[in-house]
């Protein structure tokens, strides 16, 4: 079980192309989107789960994967403390979703009726917009 003490742990990427950030969906919520990623395995480093994790899911690999930071915020789905470590990285195709995903979208966080986890929209796009990586409300 997750406590404060014990947050979800999870790792994400972030992958911007073209001034948008690539979030998907799970099919038990395909209407709330979250980065990439999952929840590591015993014993397994976090860019090693990130791997294996845009593998299964997108069919990708991650190129120059640089770590951003973690973020701590509310579990989308679970409603508990989630400690997302969070990387910045290129993809070495285009992705398709499989395993859990629904599906995929490039976004800039503006799109109206868009339902973004909590960590995205108040966390990782403000720390996108503030560095200059996706695109803004002007650029749309």
């Amino acid at each position: 079980m997750t406590c404060p003490d014990h947050p979800l742990v999870v790792v994400a990427a972030v992958i911007v192309q073209h001034e948008r950030l690539l979030v998907v969906s799970k099919q038990a919520a395909p209407d709330v989107f979250y980065l990439p990623g999952g929840k590591p395995e015993p014993g397994e480093q976090p860019l090693e789960a990130l791997t294996r994790e845009l593998a299964e899911e997108l069919g990708v690999r991650p190129l120059e994967p640089r770590l951003l930071g973690d973020v701590e915020a509310p579990a989308a789905l679970e409603g508990v403390p989630m400690r997302m470590t969070v990387f910045h990285a290129r993809i070495d195709r285009t992705p398709q979703p499989a395993a859990e995903l629904a599906r995929l979208r490039w976004i800039t966080g503006h799109e109206p009726g868009l339902h973004l986890a909590p960590a995205v929209r108040h966390h990782v796009l403000p720390a996108l917009r503030h560095r200059g990586l996706i695109g803004t409300p002007e650029a749309n």
